[in-house]
């Protein structure tokens, strides 16, 4: 008897919510598929609060890189990054989600964004990181291990973890769908 052996998916966070989505999102993508999901911190080469859309990316994709040469024997790599982008002086958050398999490909998408008041904007400007901002103005704990901004602000209908789980869907299509196979 033949004994399968699970893919080993390396997540380069060990907040409970990326986990969580990451393991959604493969469960979903790849139903017949058994994995093995491990947690790791690995650098992400940008700021503690990345302040632009493209500083979010580059901390995804670094993480990616950093956990492949960590953990070269692993199936998938998991990067996942939010940041915030200023657009006409207004803090907007989001998020960068980076998976590579072991064949090379990458993919990779970000989430919608989400306007922030402006009590959480003063003390952005103030040089707190988005989860302790929000932390302090919805006087909660450890927000961005929960529903984080996403589920505070809309009630819990939206949340951080499902966004990212859907983000992280739509970053596996180039790993997963056939459209792309003729590459």
């Amino acid at each position: 008897m033949l004994v399968s052996r699970a893919m080993q998916v390396i997540i380069t966070s060990r907040n409970p919510v990326k986990i969580a989505a990451t393991r959604a999102a493969f469960t979903q993508v790849f139903p017949d598929t058994e994995f093995a999901f491990d947690s790791v911190n690995v650098p992400s080469g940008v700021s503690e609060q990345p302040a632009s859309d493209d500083e979010s990316r580059r901390g995804a994709t670094n993480r990616v890189m950093n956990a492949r040469a960590a953990f070269p024997e692993a199936s998938f790599w998991v990067g996942l990054e939010g940041g915030l982008e200023w657009i006409d002086g207004e803090p907007l958050a989001s998020a960068w989600m980076v998976v590579a398999d072991v064949h090379g490909r990458l993919g990779q998408a970000r989430t919608p964004t989400l306007p922030l008041p402006p009590e959480v904007k003063a003390l952005l400007l103030q040089g707190l990181e988005l989860g302790e901002a929000n932390d302090r103005v919805f006087a909660t704990l450890h927000s961005k291990q929960a529903g984080g901004a996403f589920g505070l602000l809309t009630g819990g209908r939206v949340t951080r973890e499902s966004v990212y789980t859907q983000t992280l869907e739509l970053a596996l299509l180039p790993l997963s769908h056939s459209l792309w196979d003729a590459r």
